[in-house]
């Protein structure tokens, strides 16, 4: 008879898991590693522990905190996970985790995501490669401000990168100045930037010291590109 209240206690103690995620995960590019610390995510915003660490969550999961780390740049890079920041009671600024991302993604159709995801991703890993590092939490949030906020096309994002190399100013800040001008200038192809960049250049070139460029060989010239 005393092992009823333990099972009861047991059975009340959990978290909602849509049946929708466990259908599509596959479907949103997630293994099941990936699905294990979306749990354990839940479970820790569940309990107030807003921003768990790497390490905090991978001592209930198979991996060590820097493949944890690892695992949790590559969803908040594929817009499956959010970091944000709050003020608290004492007035301090905290960062913490979303799932927002994850279940606005559930409600769209999984396949048109998965789509969409396999060419943002092919946008991350190119930046990745250029920049020669992994990219920054923030660096990240730019890049999916860019494609879910500002609705940029993925070309343009391509060609602003490779504008940055052409001008050897490679830089997100350089890149997101770039963005933002097509954008106000009503640049929406690769067409149109091509166009647009020559006066952009023009004015960003500084006949001051002159810099050593770098090597763009393994760029082709997007601007005399054809289609």
């Amino acid at each position: 008879m005393r092992e009823k209240p333990k099972m009861e206690s047991l059975l009340l103690n959990q978290i909602n898991v849509p049946e929708k995620l466990l259908e599509c995960y596959t479907s949103l590019g997630m293994d099941e590693v990936d699905l294990a610390i979306i749990l354990q995510i839940q479970k820790s915003l569940r309990h107030e522990n807003l921003f768990p660490t790497p390490d905090e969550l991978s001592t209930k999961l198979t991996i060590s905190g820097t493949e944890c780390g690892m695992a949790l740049r590559k969803l908040i890079q594929k817009g499956l996970l959010a970091m944000s920041q709050q003020q608290n009671e004492s007035g301090q600024i905290t960062e913490v985790y979303s799932l927002e991302p994850l279940w606005e993604k559930l409600i769209s159709n999984p396949k048109k995501v998965e789509e969409e995801e396999s060419v943002d991703g092919a946008i991350f890993l190119l930046f990745e490669q250029e920049f020669g590092r992994p990219l920054s939490p923030f660096e990240i949030d730019m890049m999916n401000s860019w494609l879910d906020e500002d609705k940029i096309d993925p070309a343009l994002i391509k060609a602003g990168l490779r504008e940055s190399v052409l001008m050897s100013k490679l830089s997100f800040k350089y890149i997101d100045r770039i963005l933002r001008e097509w954008k106000q200038k009503g640049v929406h192809t690769v067409d149109q930037a091509r166009q647009a960049s020559k006066s952009f250049r023009s004015r960003q070139n500084s006949p001051t010291v002159s810099k050593p460029k770098r090597d763009t060989s393994f760029y082709y010239n997007w601007l005399e590109e054809e289609d």
